[in-house]
């Protein structure tokens, strides 16, 4: 397995493993507002269930959010390379490891750590079409792309 196939990977099962959280979350709220109807009257009630309403509210949208994720991360095929960046780059720059896939901030693997970034980013869009040894600068910070998988 490659060192691109490794991070997809990785990001792919970060991605699962918040989707089960969300949805584990989201059985204890439903659970947990049958328990408050069973237990509760009054105002105390209605109080106790509009904050568990709003909580599974909230949860589902970042279950939703999370689905999106790896559904437009299951559109990258990893073993894809090019010379130019495009999205499901994986780009070593002098200032690190970025995958351009979709948000998901840093993991670590093989004992490198790498930032998924979305091509909708700021800098992702700056660095879509860019190959090795281009620069580019963002909130003066200036990158030198040195590969490109």
């Amino acid at each position: 397995m490659t060192f691109k196939e490794k991070i997809y990977e990785s990001y792919l099962r970060i991605l699962e493993d918040k989707i089960q959280w969300f949805q584990n979350t989201l059985y204890e709220l439903r659970e947990s507002g049958i328990n408050e109807t069973k237990s509760t009257v009054g105002d105390k009630y209605e109080t106790a269930l509009a904050m568990l309403h709003i909580e599974q509210e909230n949860t589902n949208q970042q279950l939703t959010e999370a689905v999106k994720q790896k559904v437009l991360l299951s559109k990258i095929d990893p073993a894809v390379s090019t010379s130019k960046i495009i999205n499901g780059s994986l780009i070593k720059t002098n200032k690190g490891y970025f995958f351009l896939s979709v948000a998901l901030g840093k993991t670590i693997v093989d004992g490198i750590t790498v930032i998924a970034l979305s091509p909708h980013s700021p800098l992702g869009q700056k660095l879509i079409g860019l190959k090795a040894n281009d620069t580019t600068e963002i909130n003066g910070t200036r990158y030198v792309i040195e590969n490109v998988v």
